[in-house]
């Protein structure tokens, strides 16, 4: 049972759990078929989107869920999610340009909105992926959470990205996604500010 746990909280665990859905990917871009590129492109910006929402709502989550160990395990392998959010993204812009090719830069493309959201949101992304070691961590201090703090600009953006999709076509599924972690925040916001009013109140019984 001992050798279990340890399997199941070694770090490599997680990151091939994070890998599963690259790999069918990964295998169908080896047949050469120039129309898998294309229709990768979705996936590949789903599951960056959905590691995203997941890291995300785990901080609400552990709040929430005070007595279950479950978000506190989460919360340990965030930084996880964050990579491999930013992994999928990766993937996703590069299968965009290979699929788009110099078209991808003309400034037709470029001013369209799901493409120029999609953009920004992948560069905020990458100074966070750049600075998710321990080094970094330790290096930046307080400034780090700062950074850290940006994703919710790419969070918005994402949410942008995908529902002006197809003429505002992928504002369905984008809402899907991001109701929950906006349920969440929303509960994260209320129980901040009700415990800063309960502080409050007893500074000002106790003055």
């Amino acid at each position: 049972m001992l050798t279990i746990k340890k399997i199941w909280d070694h770090p490599y665990t997680f990151w091939l759990l994070l890998s599963i859905p690259a790999i069918p990917m990964l295998a169908s871009l080896a047949s050469g078929d120039p129309e898998v590129i294309h229709g990768l492109l979705h996936p590949t910006g789903e599951f960056a989107a959905r590691f995203m929402i997941f890291a995300m709502m785990i901080t609400p989550l552990t709040m929430w869920l005070k007595g279950w160990r479950g978000p506190r395990w989460l919360m340990k392998r965030r930084r996880y999610l964050g990579v491999a959010a930013f992994g999928y993204a990766l993937l996703h812009t590069i299968l965009y340009l290979v699929d788009e090719g110099a078209v991808a830069f003309t400034g037709g493309e470029v001013a369209k909105l799901y493409i120029w959201t999609g953009w920004l949101a992948f560069l905020i992304f990458v100074p966070l992926a750049v600075t998710s070691t321990d080094g970094w961590v330790r290096s930046m201090g307080p400034r780090w959470k700062t950074l850290q703090r940006f994703v919710y600009a790419a969070a918005v953006l994402t949410l942008v990205h995908w529902a002006a999709l197809h003429d505002w076509g992928g504002i369905g599924p984008a809402l899907v996604h991001f109701l929950p972690l906006g349920l969440l925040e929303a509960y994260r916001l209320w129980s901040n500010a009700t415990r800063k009013r309960i502080r409050q109140k007893e500074s000002a019984q106790g003055a």
